[in-house]
């Protein structure tokens, strides 16, 4: 259920509604726009049929939410959720690009993409210290020693990290070390690990699975949502078809189609969503014409010797001129890089 108050309701009115969720074994998730504050009722919603909230001071009307995603959904908010990451914003009028190696493969080379990525203009450093590899037999990521160099990039670079957690156990870790915690496709529907980080205050980034509907991801986003973190970043990865080409299907019109439905901000990863270096580019200019607020871009100088997605890793050189002429897209669509 959704609570909405009226514009001149107090805090105390606010505070009354949300004691008395509270003593219904609900939990009341508030959400403050420019000119209403809407409660959403979280649970078993049943038990508000016979109970009359709108006879409370300050509420304006109670309306059922459609959507099996409350909290995610545009019912509870209407506005552009933007996440404050230290200066950066993610879902607001700047788009925000993150690059770097698929893997932290040794300090002196993660300084060396850091310097370069930050040099052509990204905010945000990404790079795997755990690595999520269909073989058990292929390079797993350094663990708290790439940490550690990611941290020391943050130092000199003055970069924001972006690296995966796998591993509910791991988070301590992780949340030492990055400003955003990415989760992989493969653990979008993790849902152990999806209620860990939605435990703490972290920002979120939730890839979507490699065969997962939009609803489903929504769905997943909702896990982290009803645990108090309401810092998520979705997505879009490519999935799983019948075309072999590329790597997936880079599905970009999942991007309006999750903003219709969602206030969550959307990033788009054209790497792994083609697989294929040559086609990072085109793709990645189309995903911030169809609205997408930001980019996940691996980079890599020597992408013949990464130890993961080398073929797909830009060259320093192409994502320099790549974030040229992002530039001219963004400013196409009245948006700034």
């Amino acid at each position: 259920m959704i609570i909405v108050l009226k514009p001149d309701a107090t805090e105390e009115n606010l505070q009354t509604v949300l004691e008395k969720l509270k003593s219904l074994g609900l939990s009341g998730h508030v959400s403050k726009g420019e000119f209403r504050t809407i409660i959403g009722a979280i649970g078993d919603e049943s038990i508000l049929h016979n109970q009359p909230l709108e006879a409370f001071p300050g509420v304006e009307k109670v309306m059922p939410i459609l959507q099996p995603f409350k909290l995610a959904s545009r019912e509870f908010k209407p506005e552009d959720t933007v996440i404050r990451v230290d200066k950066q914003e993610i879902g607001g009028q700047k788009l925000q690009v993150m690059a770097g190696p698929c893997a932290v493969e040794e300090r002196e080379l993660l300084l060396e993409i850091a310097y370069q990525v930050k040099e052509s203009g990204a905010n945000f450093l990404r790079g795997g210290a755990f690595k999520p590899r269909t073989s058990p037999y292929n390079f797993q990521g350094l663990e708290e020693e790439g940490l550690k160099y990611l941290a020391e990039a943050r130092e000199k670079t003055g970069l924001l990290i972006v690296t995966e957690l796998m591993d509910p156990r791991e988070m301590g870790l992780v949340k030492e070390y990055a400003d955003i915690i990415q989760i992989g496709a493969r653990n979008m529907q993790n849902f152990r690990l999806l209620k860990e980080v939605g435990s703490q205050e972290k920002p979120v980034v939730l890839k979507r699975g490699m065969s997962a509907t939009v609803k489903e991801l929504l769905m997943s986003a909702e896990y982290i949502l009803s645990e108090g973190n309401h810092k998520v970043i979705l997505c879009e990865r490519g999935i799983r078809t019948f075309e072999n080409f590329t790597r997936n299907t880079l599905d970009l019109s999942a991007v309006p189609v999750i903003k219709s439905l969602s206030h969550l901000p959307v990033i788009v990863d054209p790497s792994h969503g083609v697989g294929k270096w040559e086609f990072v580019s085109p793709m990645a200019k189309a995903a911030i014409a169809a609205g997408a607020d930001g980019l996940l871009i691996e980079v890599h100088p020597y992408p013949e010797k990464a130890f993961s997605d080398g073929p797909q890793s830009l060259l320093p050189s192409r994502f320099k001129d790549l974030m040229t002429d992002l530039a001219r897209v963004a400013q196409a669509i009245n948006r700034t890089i």
